[in-house]
Protein backbone atom coordinates (compact mmCIF):
# COMPACT_ATOMS: atom_id res chain seq x y z
CA UNK A 1 0.00 0.00 0.00
CA UNK A 2 2.19 2.73 1.19
CA UNK A 3 6.02 2.48 2.65
CA UNK A 4 8.07 5.14 3.88
CA UNK A 5 11.85 4.72 3.92
CA UNK A 6 13.61 6.76 6.25
CA UNK A 7 17.72 7.64 5.04
CA UNK A 8 20.51 9.39 6.32
CA UNK A 9 21.27 8.21 10.06
CA UNK A 10 24.80 7.36 10.87
CA UNK A 11 27.43 8.20 13.75
CA UNK A 12 28.38 11.48 14.31
CA UNK A 13 30.06 13.50 17.14
CA UNK A 14 28.28 16.42 19.35
CA UNK A 15 28.32 19.29 17.95
CA UNK A 16 28.06 17.47 14.68
CA UNK A 17 24.99 17.57 11.79
CA UNK A 18 22.72 15.18 10.38
CA UNK A 19 20.22 15.39 7.30
CA UNK A 20 17.79 12.71 7.80
CA UNK A 21 14.85 11.55 4.72
CA UNK A 22 12.10 10.06 4.58
CA UNK A 23 10.56 9.38 1.41
CA UNK A 24 6.45 8.06 0.81
CA UNK A 25 5.35 5.85 -1.99
CA UNK A 26 2.32 3.71 -3.15
CA UNK A 27 -1.11 4.25 -3.13
CA UNK A 28 -0.94 7.60 -2.44
CA UNK A 29 -3.54 10.32 -2.98
CA UNK A 30 -2.27 13.00 -0.55
CA UNK A 31 -0.37 12.81 2.65
CA UNK A 32 -1.59 15.22 5.44
CA UNK A 33 0.80 15.69 8.40
CA UNK A 34 3.86 14.19 8.63
CA UNK A 35 6.48 13.78 11.55
CA UNK A 36 9.63 12.06 13.20
CA UNK A 37 9.54 10.40 16.33
CA UNK A 38 12.87 8.69 17.89
CA UNK A 39 13.00 5.84 20.80
CA UNK A 40 16.26 5.46 22.70
CA UNK A 41 17.23 2.09 24.58
CA UNK A 42 14.75 1.53 27.38
CA UNK A 43 12.41 4.54 26.88
CA UNK A 44 9.54 5.62 25.04
CA UNK A 45 9.11 6.50 21.40
CA UNK A 46 8.56 10.07 21.26
CA UNK A 47 7.57 13.04 19.25
CA UNK A 48 10.27 15.02 17.84
CA UNK A 49 9.26 17.53 15.03
CA UNK A 50 6.01 17.24 12.98
CA UNK A 51 4.80 19.26 9.88
CA UNK A 52 1.43 19.92 8.40
CA UNK A 53 0.81 20.03 4.59
CA UNK A 54 0.57 23.56 5.00
CA UNK A 55 4.12 24.03 6.30
CA UNK A 56 2.95 24.59 10.05
CA UNK A 57 5.34 23.30 11.96
CA UNK A 58 5.95 21.52 16.20
CA UNK A 59 8.90 20.59 17.86
CA UNK A 60 9.97 18.93 21.76
CA UNK A 61 11.29 21.50 23.46
CA UNK A 62 14.46 19.47 23.71
CA UNK A 63 15.35 20.27 19.82
CA UNK A 64 13.76 24.07 19.64
CA UNK A 65 16.56 25.76 17.74
CA UNK A 66 18.85 22.40 17.03
CA UNK A 67 16.09 20.52 14.60
CA UNK A 68 14.36 22.20 11.47
CA UNK A 69 11.56 19.75 10.07
CA UNK A 70 10.34 20.18 6.36
CA UNK A 71 9.07 18.78 3.22
CA UNK A 72 8.75 18.39 -0.40
CA UNK A 73 4.93 17.77 -1.07
CA UNK A 74 6.42 17.10 -4.86
CA UNK A 75 8.25 14.41 -3.51
CA UNK A 76 6.23 13.19 -0.99
CA UNK A 77 9.59 13.46 1.55
CA UNK A 78 10.10 15.07 4.83
CA UNK A 79 13.72 15.95 6.16
CA UNK A 80 14.84 16.45 9.38
CA UNK A 81 17.95 18.85 10.08
CA UNK A 82 19.29 18.44 13.47
CA UNK A 83 22.44 20.48 14.31
CA UNK A 84 24.28 20.80 17.67
CA UNK A 85 23.92 16.95 18.26
CA UNK A 86 23.64 16.06 21.55
CA UNK A 87 25.10 12.46 23.09
CA UNK A 88 21.26 12.21 24.27
CA UNK A 89 19.94 12.97 20.89
CA UNK A 90 21.24 9.32 19.99
CA UNK A 91 18.17 7.18 19.36
CA UNK A 92 16.26 5.00 16.25
CA UNK A 93 14.43 7.80 14.36
CA UNK A 94 11.21 6.98 12.64
CA UNK A 95 8.79 8.85 10.36
CA UNK A 96 5.11 8.54 10.21
CA UNK A 97 3.28 10.07 7.73
CA UNK A 98 -1.29 10.41 7.93
CA UNK A 99 -1.82 9.28 4.00
CA UNK A 100 -5.25 9.30 2.20
CA UNK A 101 -4.81 6.16 0.07
CA UNK A 102 -6.25 5.66 -3.52
CA UNK A 103 -8.63 3.03 -2.50
CA UNK A 104 -8.00 2.45 1.42
CA UNK A 105 -8.92 5.80 2.77
CA UNK A 106 -6.97 7.57 5.58
CA UNK A 107 -4.38 5.94 7.47
CA UNK A 108 -0.68 6.22 9.70
CA UNK A 109 2.29 4.86 8.30
CA UNK A 110 5.62 4.20 9.59
CA UNK A 111 9.37 3.92 8.66
CA UNK A 112 11.38 1.05 9.74
CA UNK A 113 13.90 3.53 11.60
CA UNK A 114 17.30 4.96 10.92
CA UNK A 115 19.99 5.01 13.91
CA UNK A 116 21.64 7.97 14.77
CA UNK A 117 24.18 7.73 16.76
CA UNK A 118 26.18 10.95 18.75
CA UNK A 119 29.70 10.19 20.43
CA UNK A 120 30.78 12.39 22.88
Amino acid sequence: QVQLVESGGGLVQAGGSLRLSCAASGSIFSINAMGWYRQAPGKQRELVAAITSGGSTNYADSVKGRFTISRDNAKNTVYLQMNSLKPEDTAVYYCNAEVETTGWGRAWYWGQGTQVTVSS
